[in-house]
């Protein structure tokens, strides 16, 4: 089960992601991943589902969407 700060990050990344009009596959590619389901199973709502970005993928998700790092956590803590 995922921590509200950890779901937090992930819809923050896929607005960032739909914003862009990049897709999942998009994404997974870019993050170096040989398959789209990863990606899928971060961003499903399923509630028993644990799957997170850690980290390097965050870091590597602002380069690919242009970002900061910090556009993904809240301006508070949760």
């Amino acid at each position: 089960m995922r921590s509200p700060i950890e779901q937090y990050i992930i819809d923050q990344v896929k607005a960032m992601r739909l914003k862009k009009k990049m897709s999942q596959a998009d994404i997974a590619y870019a993050l170096g991943f040989e398959s789209t389901g990863y990606i899928g199973l971060i961003e499903s709502t399923n509630p028993e589902n644990s799957e997170a970005y850690n980290i390097d993928h965050l870091n590597e998700l602002a380069k690919i969407l242009d970002c900061s790092p910090k556009d993904f956590w809240p301006e508070r803590p949760m």
